[in-house]
């Protein structure tokens, strides 16, 4: 009998970062050795960080493997014309106990241009926030080159920026070129496409370990920086239950929020698309015609295009963002 694909699940890539903290173990159950873990990868096809199955006739196949093996079949017939052997999106778990860096992303054109790179679109979706926590996203007002300059030469950058409290649920879609920063206390899942190009315009003085300060890209970032007021930068959405409540979509990705609490069977109908399920409360059973996979709170599946339905069966209940192209 010929093997079928599956829903797929992955070791997530664990990175340190001096902004990091200890919530993605306490709260997600990440294997957190240090106390400084800020991202946890769960889903990558980045150069050099390629996820890793572990479930089913394909664990120990990366990524970029799979895609080499079924094309279009795992990520749709559309993906694979428009991406190749690329996995275009990046699917990351995020904790901030110190302030992120003020930063910007260039989009496709000036990221290929310079670093043979997709841009960077993202969206976050907050999955914690300590009482008062803040992002940054975005000037306050309109802005120029020539008083942004000013500002950030005499440390007065923050003062242009607009800061905006979060809570739990919140959703914010940041295309390339917007300024943001996720503040101290803030937790997110964040989607974006597949680039670890970003440009760092300001780290408020921190050094390192060896007492240096990170590096800036003042220059590169010029050219690519929306000074533009962000007027309302929230996503407003529905939360309805057992319904696909959709927070965010454009030519990279399109992300559903489902809330659910009894079975629910999503078709994908004319989706020509892989999908992915990011479980971020509660715990489900998914079901398939190729097998079916267990998904825990903080676990993301990847379902193969080739797979037409799901089912769709939480333990109790299980919030999810479901993601495609």
């Amino acid at each position: 009998m010929e093997n079928l694909l599956y829903p797929l699940k992955f070791n997530p890539i664990l990175k340190d970062k001096i902004w990091g903290g200890a919530k993605l173990g306490k709260l997600f159950g990440k294997d957190d050795k240090t106390g400084k873990l800020g991202e946890s990868w769960e889903l990558s096809g980045y150069e050099g960080d390629e996820s890793v199955v572990t479930n089913g006739f394909l664990a120990g196949n990366n990524l970029a493997e799979l895609i080499e093996i079924y094309m279009g079949d795992l990520v749709g017939d559309k993906v694979y014309e428009r991406f190749g052997l690329s996995f275009p999106l990046l699917f990351k778990l995020i904790d901030a106990n110190e302030n992120l860096s003020i930063q910007v992303h260039p989009g496709d054109e000036v990221a290929m241009e310079r670093h043979s790179s997709f841009g960077k679109t993202e969206m976050w979706y907050v999955l914690d926030a300590d009482q008062g926590a803040e992002l940054i996203i975005g000037f306050a007002r309109d802005c120029d080159r020539e008083e942004y300059l000013d500002a950030l030469e005499n440390d007065q950058v923050e003062n242009l920026l607009q800061r905006v409290p979060v809570k739990k649920g919140d959703v914010f879609f940041i295309p390339a070129g917007l300024v943001h920063a996720i503040g101290k206390g803030v937790m997110v899942a964040e989607i974006q496409q597949s680039s670890d190009v970003t440009y760092r315009i300001y780290d408020y003085k921190r050094v390192d370990d060896q007492g240096d300060e990170r590096e800036l890209h003042t220059d590169e970032a010029l050219d690519v920086i929306s000074f533009a007021a962000s007027p309302n930068p929230q996503t407003i959405y529905n939360e309805l239950p057992n319904e696909i409540n959709q927070l965010a979509t454009c030519e990279y990705f399109t992300t559903n929020l489902l809330k659910i609490d009894s079975p629910l069977t999503r078709n994908y109908g004319e989706i020509d698309s892989f999908r992915a399920y990011m479980c971020l409360e509660g715990s489900l059973l998914i079901e398939s015609e190729g097998g079916k996979v267990v998904v825990n709170k903080g676990e993301t599946v990847l379902i193969p295009a080739a797979i037409d339905e799901v089912g769709l069966v939480p333990e109790q209940s299980a919030t999810l963002l479901e993601v495609y192209l």
